[in-house]
């Protein structure tokens, strides 16, 4: 075997280092999903980290391995939900058709964010709990949510699509729908989030 090819292969401690990396990830993972969980059930401030711990089966010592804080978290559950909205809109938009096939797209996935742990959190709890600059940076992501529907309503209106209109409040329309499924949906309830977006 050349070196070139033994370089390339992991040594045993590379490959122990990053199963444990692996391993410290999936569970900082499951203490923001559950964080998350719990703030959509009972609210953000009527949750503690001792809560989070219990649910785990933790102590609340080893959170902290995992998180700093209590606000950390908010930010971080928050951040994720903006971060598969955003991901889902380009996926959709990507996808092509016509301004209109990709507005109905994009709605469709805002629709099953927000019923998701994550994006219900974004909903729910907000970013009026978060330090100035956190709540900053979280508000410029919500504006390129808007900008992405306000600019496929420019696009739908441009290609006869849809009826001359105020692109803007159009898109705040939209997403203030939208967004409102995030704090009445029920996941035992008669319809599915594609079901409600169409």
């Amino acid at each position: 075997m050349s070196n070139s090819t033994e370089s390339s292969i992991p040594s045993l401690s590379q490959q122990r280092r990053s199963a444990r990396e692996l391993n410290r990830l999936a569970k900082r993972q499951a203490v923001l999903s559950t964080a998350a969980q719990m703030f959509n059930e009972r609210g953000f401030h009527a949750t503690s980290l001792d809560d989070v711990a219990a649910r785990l089966g933790v102590s609340k010592p080893t959170l902290y391995y995992y998180v700093k804080s209590k606000d950390q978290i908010l930010l971080e559950c928050v951040q994720q939900g903006l971060e598969m909205t955003l991901e889902g809109i380009e996926v959709s938009r990507r996808a092509g058709g016509s301004a209109l096939d990709q507005l109905e797209a994009c709605m469709r996935v805002y629709a099953r964010i927000v019923t998701m742990d994550f994006g219900m959190c974004l909903i729910r709890v907000g970013d009026e709990q978060l330090p100035p600059d956190s709540r900053k940076a979280l508000r410029r992501m919500k504006a390129q949510i808007d900008l992405a529907f306000r600019r496929l309503v420019e696009a739908g209106v441009q290609q006869g699509l849809l009826a001359p209109c105020d692109p803007k409040m159009v898109a705040f329309m939209i997403g203030g729908a939208l967004s409102w499924i995030g704090r009445w949906y029920d996941r035992g309830g008669a319809y599915d989030p594609d079901e409600i977006a169409d």
